[in-house]
């Protein structure tokens, strides 16, 4: 784990140029979470790493209009404990509170844990089901992407991190008549790869009796987080029924594909947990969209 220079860029646009001037031998670092123990192991080479964490315009949790905002630099720990996020995202919430430990909350980042490409990454499933976009400032300006097509496999983002940043996420504000939340299943409470992590959006009609709307997200059960549409369309303007909801999450469980894995579980019990994760995250989120 080498580098020749640890720089801190007052500016987006310093560290772009610093990027710039080293042509792929200098990569963005934030909360170093993940960087870190991938330099440590020579996963990953660089001769500098350029910190984004100390500049305020990345920091802020904001609403404007009907959209919130989060910057790169906001931490696990501050989307856990905001009560915006809590008031109008609360599965955003509960995903960042269920990351790594509180060491971890307190270091990494929003935009670190996205750029990392995990498919089942504890703050992307919720973001994924919330519908975000990513602002990603690169040499020629700034695009938006949607959050799912950020993601190009496992441990690969479209962001590349020696030449863009990641700079913020934003979604649009759920309403007195949405809910969400987010379930996670793993073999210990801290520190453990999930097994399946879920959540669920859910938007009401006025009398509280029928879906309007829903969004689904899981993980892992793809090289990528995965959105299984065919269920959600199986609830679109359906009534609020057990053997509606059922008949749904059946949808979801075949749409997952999840392999095998000798350390955590194996497909069939996965398919079957997306039942069941699912069913948890759907009722809390119909719980919300209701008070």
């Amino acid at each position: 784990m080498k580098w020749e220079k640890y720089l801190f860029p007052a500016s987006v646009d310093e560290a772009l140029a610093i990027l710039a001037d080293h042509e792929g031998r200098a990569r963005v670092i934030a909360g170093g979470t993940d960087l870190i123990p991938q330099l440590k192991k020579k996963e990953r080479q660089t001769d500098c790493l350029v910190d984004i964490s100390r500049m305020p315009e990345l920091r802020g949790i904001i609403q404007e209009g009907d959209i919130v905002r989060i910057g790169a630099c906001v931490t696990h720990h501050q989307l856990a404990s905001s009560v915006l996020i809590r008031g109008k995202a609360a599965a955003l919430a509960e995903g960042a509170a269920a990351v790594g430990s509180p060491q971890i909350r307190y270091m990494g980042t929003v935009s670190g844990n996205i750029v990392n490409g995990q498919p089942a990454a504890d703050t992307a499933i919720p973001l994924l089901a919330l519908g975000a976009e990513a602002e990603i400032a690169g040499q020629q300006g700034t695009r938006v992407e949607s959050l799912e097509d950020l993601y190009v496999r496992p441990g690969h983002s479209t962001v590349d991190a020696t030449s863009e940043i990641l700079v913020a996420l934003r979604f649009r504000a759920l309403d007195s008549k949405e809910g969400s939340a987010f379930e996670r299943l793993a073999k210990r409470r801290a520190l453990a790869l999930p097994i399946l992590n879920a959540a669920a959006v859910a938007g009401l009609d006025e009398e509280g009796t029928e879906f309007v709307d829903v969004r689904f997200a899981l993980g892992p059960v793809a090289l990528t987080p995965f959105r299984p549409r065919k269920a959600e369309e199986a609830l679109q303007g359906r009534p609020i029924e057990a053997e509606v909801i059922a008949s749904a999450l059946e949808i979801a469980s075949q749409e997952a594909q999840p392999r095998s894995n000798p350390l955590r579980a194996s497909r069939e019990y996965r398919q079957e947990m997306v039942k069941v994760l699912l069913k948890r995250a759907l009722e809390r989120a119909v719980e919300a969209a209701r008070s």
